[in-house]
């Protein structure tokens, strides 16, 4: 049998990382959707989260075309959940790659808090190199799926992101909402995106959820984080077993974080992979209701 080049296995090999990360968020829909579920019996939601596990169906295929990152597609959905009763906070939450907002806004419906909006936003799809240039949702590109050292990483795409969480953020308060009764989160790289944009805002937000993540452009972070950053509380969550994002990597982020803020706190989950579970959106729950109710009824 002819043998492959040392050139078309590296790049097998990224298809296949990427197409096992890719796996991992569609399983997550599935998880979380089953988690939805639970919670919506014990909570009483009647609304169902089927459409999550549907989803995955018609975001499984992915077209190849040629297309540079400044040409990202703009055609993006948010999901929202709208509040039960006076508006008077928000949780802005971006998912990972390859996802949507869709699933996401199930697991906080499952988990809302009366008055509290929920706005899920949905990634541009454009081309990751990783993925051998194929198109998704993603908020940047990613290179490689280690983090740190000398890894090249996408500044200018996490920047932009960031600018990006910043509208929408612009928005909330546009409505009366301040930044002290705002969460931003989000999971993988979702989550560097809320973590870049907490640190170095300017403003002092409610807090900040990073699931399964890593902190971006860490060694910028000295040079460039405010002190509003570092009054913002930052609750971290990471399985122990996921393959995506190794808890190495969440724990040296986990460390770098604790230098520049002043409340945050790392939460790891015994078997859980580049996921979510009950425990996990359970604390969740507890960390946006006492953020909240600082100064609220919450």
């Amino acid at each position: 049998q002819p043998t492959s080049s040392p050139g078309l296995n590296r790049t097998f090999f990224r298809l296949i990382c990427v197409g096992q990360m890719i796996c991992a968020g569609h399983l997550l829909r599935l998880s979380v959707a089953a988690v939805c579920l639970r919670r919506a019996t014990v909570l009483g939601i009647s609304e169902s989260c089927s459409a999550s596990a549907s989803a995955t169906k018609s975001s499984a295929s992915c077209p190849v075309r040629t297309q540079s990152r400044s040409m990202a597609s703009k055609s993006t959905k948010t999901f929202v959940i709208p509040p039960s009763g006076e508006h008077s906070a928000t949780v802005i939450f971006l998912h990972g790659l390859g996802d949507t907002g869709e699933g996401w806004s199930h697991a906080m419906r499952s988990i809302a808090s009366p008055g509290v909006r929920y706005v899920c936003p949905t990634a541009p799809t454009a081309p990751v190199s990783l993925n051998g240039g194929f198109p998704m949702p993603s908020w940047f590109d990613i290179f490689s799926l280690q983090t740190a050292g000398n890894t090249k990483q996408d500044e200018a795409g996490i920047k932009l992101a960031a600018d990006s969480l910043r509208k929408l953020i612009d928005e909330e308060m546009g409505k009366g909402v301040p930044a002290s009764r705002i969460v931003i989160g989000g999971f993988s790289q979702g989550g560097a995106v809320a973590l870049y944009t907490a640190l170095t805002d300017g403003r002092t937000f409610a807090g900040v959820l990073a699931l399964s993540t890593w902190l971006p452009l860490h060694e910028q972070i000295p040079a460039v984080a405010k002190e509003s950053g570092r009054q913002t509380p930052v609750l971290q969550c990471h399985g122990d077993s996921d393959p995506m994002v190794n808890i190495q990597i969440g724990q040296m982020s986990a460390g770098f974080l604790q230098k520049f803020c002043k409340q945050h706190k790392l939460n790891v989950y015994p078997g859980l992979t580049h996921s979510s579970n009950a425990q996990e959106l359970a604390d969740v729950q507890a960390f946006i209701n006492k953020q909240f109710a600082k100064d609220s009824t919450l």
